[in-house]
């Protein structure tokens, strides 16, 4: 059973390799068949045109006989009737005639002598002649050209002599009969007979004509058969392998595309070795290894580009942090001046004070998202994320006690494995940006669960981005989900790019609006990311989801968990 089960992707896949060989979509399923295409008319034609020649030998050969047939025929009867000068010919013993059947005659000949509508004499060489009245109609009925006398003369008196063989008439013309009770179709001759009122009829059998044709159509077609045959499995394998090079093209070009050319340093296959300016796959190949070429090095500056980006970010952010700090203090301590102060001195110390928090908060996420584009680790230790959503929603709750705040959890905490101060920040983040982004009274739920379906379902005419990979195995998922007006379907694909800002008709208010730094998701993608973990956001009218997918811890830690508040 295992062997049979092990054999069944390997049988599949050649079934897959050889319906796609024969494929009138693929290049070789269209070499292949016309190839067979091309061999099936050359041979159908070969077989009408020998089928036709031959035919025409065989008739002509056969005509020839005939002629020699009826020529002998009348002879032997001239002088059977010479001999008899007594008595007219169809008046005389009609078996008289037998000796003149056998003489020179070859089996199957057909002699027939006719006197008025009626049968005189009738033979078969080597065969029985039961001719039917039906066919005896028939032979009464054939034509008989005046002109046609092998001796020349319609008199019996002179008989010619045995030798002679240039008639001094035209050969009589030949009638295609069918005569069914002789089992098929003959080639007849009717001539005059040697005496008035008498005919002759001389025929010869068509079947060794058709015999001969059957048995050459179907040599033909057996031959053919054969031809067609080799024709498709010569022509797979050769076409195989010239299209070998261009599967390896489209090999490394698959391999390409799996790669994650969107950010970060990328290292492209190496090029395919068909690169033969003589051939076209190895032009096709020349040009795809030059296209690689570049690309890779259009990748390499890219990548140098944002790590030097990724660094003026992080030692600007790491530079600006002390004058900030500084620029903080002085605000603050001018503002204790225990003596009199203008309104319009305090209140733009207050001003630069707020606005030099809001820079540092600024600040600090920019160093955050170039340390996390540094790739530095983040702790990983046991997080209980029903801990954490209780946590953050009722932070979110005081936060916007104007909203209705939901909590769906399972009866057991879920663990993963990760940063807690970051996932912490993650789903602050997120219950930030829904409390922001709707209006008083709407109702914003939090559900956590364990091993959720594959994909999420979407409905109707929401609409919907991905950003990361799926993680294999063990999943939980965190979802926020509320009943604002929802995300622009324009805004979705650059929804977790950085410094991107949401419509402010759909913040809450004007000011909250004016105050986003744009930062909020782009962290929220980097540190789930960093937990190897993936984010799905479906949005229509009135329902706006945020699910974050995450691998589920395999086992709980053994230490005591907080219990929630």
């Amino acid at each position: 059973m295992p062997a049979s089960q092990a054999q069944r992707p390997g049988l599949r896949a050649r079934r897959v390799r050889l319906a796609g060989l024969l494929s009138w979509r693929t290049i070789s399923g269209k070499l292949i068949i016309g190839l067979v295409v091309l061999f099936g008319l050359a041979g159908a034609a070969v077989s009408l045109v020998t089928a036709n020649s031959l035919s025409n030998s065989l008739m002509s050969s056969l005509n020839q006989q005939l002629q020699s047939a009826t020529q002998t025929w009348f002879t032997c009867v001239q002088s059977q009737d010479g001999d008899n000068e007594q008595a007219d010919a169809y008046q005389g013993n009609p078996n008289s005639y037998a000796m003149c059947s056998g003489q020179g005659q070859a089996p199957g000949t057909f002699e027939v002598l006719l006197t008025g509508n009626s049968v005189a004499y009738k033979k078969t060489v080597q065969e029985a002649c039961p001719l039917s009245a039906t066919d005896t109609a028939t032979l009464v009925a054939l034509k008989v050209a005046t002109d046609q006398n092998p001796s020349g003369s319609s008199s019996a008196s002179s008989p010619p002599e045995p030798d002679s063989s240039v008639p001094t008439s035209p050969p009589a013309p030949p009638h295609e009969v069918a005569l069914p009770s002789l089992g098929g179709e003959y080639l007849l001759t009717k001539i005059p007979g040697p005496e008035h009122g008498t005919d002759l009829v001389t025929g010869l059998p068509l079947s060794t004509v058709d015999g001969t044709l059957s048995h050459v159509e179907n040599t033909e077609h057996v031959v053919f058969a054969g031809v067609l045959l080799l024709a498709v499995i010569l022509g797979a394998g050769l076409v195989e392998l010239s299209l070998r090079p261009l599967h390896r093209v489209a090999a490394t070009a698959t391999r390409v595309t799996e790669l994650p050319l969107d950010s970060g340093e990328v290292t492209l296959p190496a090029g395919v070795p068909d690169s033969d300016p003589r051939t076209e796959v190895g032009r096709l190949g020349a040009a795809f290894n030059r296209m690689l070429f570049h690309v890779e090095k259009a990748l390499g500056r890219r990548a140098a580009s944002e790590a030097r980006l990724r660094r003026f970010a992080a030692d600007a952010s790491h530079e600006l942090r002390t004058p900030l700090s500084a620029i903080r203090g002085y605000a603050e301590l001018a503002l204790r001046h225990p003596g009199p102060v203008p309104e319009e001195v305090t209140h733009a110390l207050r001003r630069v004070q707020a606005e030099s928090v809001r820079m540092g908060v600024l600040v600090d996420d920019l160093l955050l998202l170039a340390r996390l584009d540094a790739g530095r680790p983040l702790e990983r230790e046991p997080v209980d994320l029903s801990r954490l959503a209780i946590e953050t929603t009722s932070d979110a709750r005081v936060a916007r006690s104007d909203h209705l705040w939901r909590l769906d959890l399972p009866d057991e905490p879920i663990l993963v494995n990760g940063d807690e101060h970051r996932l912490h920040q993650v789903l602050a983040n997120l219950l930030s940006n829904a409390g922001k982004h709707t209006p008083p009274g709407s109702t914003v739920s939090v559900a956590l669960t364990a091993d959720p379906p594959l994909l999420p379902g979407n409905s109707g005419d929401a609409a919907s981005v991905w950003r990361g990979v799926l993680p294999p195995g063990a999943r939980v998922e965190l979802s926020i989900t509320d009943d604002g007006p929802g995300i622009p379907p324009e805004l979705l694909p650059e929804l977790f790019e950085r410094f991107t800002r949401a419509d402010t008709s759909r913040a809450r208010d004007a000011s909250a609006a004016g105050k986003s730094t744009g930062l909020g998701l782009a962290i929220v993608d980097a540190v789930v990311a960093a937990h190897e973990g993936c984010i799905s956001v479906t949005s229509r009218p009135g329902m706006t989801r945020i699910a974050i997918i995450l691998p589920l811890l395999p086992e709980p830690a053994g230490q005591a968990q907080s219990s929630p508040v």
